[in-house]
């Protein structure tokens, strides 16, 4: 059965590890890559990455990006989205903060944003606003 808008916006919300599909050259299948992600209900999804990095590029050219989270308990669900990049922003200390805080314990947040600007180099972010959204929950089985 189909999510209400809300259900969907819900579980777009929560931190499951995204599939970030974009196209990257006319003559291949879209570039498909887990990342984190962050979406509040109602406003834009945004990512991190690196400025030069192959995601950056194909989001760059081709202006638009989709995302598909999924889960398989208690029950099959997934949402996935897709829509036209709003802005892209320079990373900051707050932003990468922000987003391990999301996906790791509290006691290892500090440790990886640590690690994450002195290890993974300069970040670069982009905004998604959800234009196009698919979404099932397919029930226990």
């Amino acid at each position: 059965m189909s999510l209400s808008i809300r259900e969907r916006e819900l579980f777009l919300a929560e931190p499951h590890v995204g599939a970030l599909s974009v196209v990257e050259r006319p003559d291949r299948a879209p570039l498909t890559v887990p990342i984190w992600y962050h979406y509040t209900p109602g406003g834009e999804l945004w990512v991190r990455t690196g400025p030069d990095s192959r995601k950056a590029r194909a989001i760059r050219s081709a202006g638009r990006f989709s995302m598909m989270v999924q889960r398989t308990e208690p029950t099959v669900r997934y949402v996935s989205v897709e829509g036209p990049v709003t802005r892209t922003e320079p990373d900051s200390r707050e932003r990468a903060w922000e987003m391990a805080a999301r996906y790791l314990p509290e006691e290892k947040v500090a440790d990886f944003v640590e690690y994450d600007r002195t290890h993974l180099g300069e970040h670069v972010l982009f905004y998604l606003r959800p234009e196009n959204w698919l979404s099932l929950d397919m029930g226990a089985f």
